[in-house]
């Protein structure tokens, strides 16, 4: 489980550091626009969960990769995600929507080659993947893009009220929907077994609830 939160305003509590049972955690550090803190829990035996932040003056970009089948897919996101971001965001004079849908299609095609080429030695990262959820803030804006079924979720303090509330900003793409499982269905039309409901779930193969592509 992986946990990136990026502060904008307002104060965070105190004893804001990860607590008891995290694999790692970072403490407040200053972006462009307020503080992050990141921290993370293991739950398989190997950690496939990536997570990082980039914290610049024009932009601060927040990544976070929930791997499956091994941590080979989340490693590389997080290794080519960015640096793709930046430069289709220089060339469009800063960050967009359009630079980030470009930024997520090169990383993708840039993994699949990968792939390819460690076919022959190690077939087994044909049956590797990863989620993919970027928060991008520049300016006043926030970006939110995602693949797979991890989730963004903003916190806001209720002004006067003591209260925080929580609004989810991002769409999860798994077979529990019923729109995603229609998708899915569509691009599988020989595939009868395609989306499966067994162990209490929907899933892809009866193996996982991800929408794959």
């Amino acid at each position: 489980m992986l946990r990136a939160v990026a502060r904008c305003c307002g104060h965070w509590p105190p004893g804001a550091a990860a607590a008891d049972g995290m694999l790692w955690q970072t403490e407040l550090r200053p972006h462009a626009a307020g503080e992050f803190s990141m921290a993370a829990a293991q739950a398989n035996l190997v950690m496939e969960d990536q997570a990082q932040v980039l914290a610049s003056p024009s932009a601060t970009l927040v990544g976070v990769y929930d791997g499956h089948g091994g941590p080979d897919a989340s490693r590389f996101l997080r290794s080519a995600l960015f640096p793709h971001v930046q430069r289709f965001a220089k060339e469009q004079g800063g960050v967009t929507a359009e630079a980030i849908r470009r930024a997520f299609g090169a990383a993708e095609e840039d993994f699949l080659h990968e792939v390819r080429q460690a076919w022959p030695k190690r077939p087994r990262m044909a049956a590797v993947g990863s989620c993919c959820l970027l928060g991008a803030i520049a300016g006043d804006t926030l970006y939110v893009a995602n693949l797979g079924d991890s989730r963004a979720v903003l916190g806001r303090r209720i002004v006067g009220g003591g209260v925080a509330v929580a609004e989810r900003l991002s769409t999860d793409h798994n077979v529990a929907s019923e729109e995603v499982r229609m998708e899915v269905s569509s691009h599988n039309p020989d595939d009868a077994q395609i989306v499966v409901h067994t162990r209490g779930a929907w899933r892809i193969k009866g193996i996982i609830q991800v929408r794959a592509r």
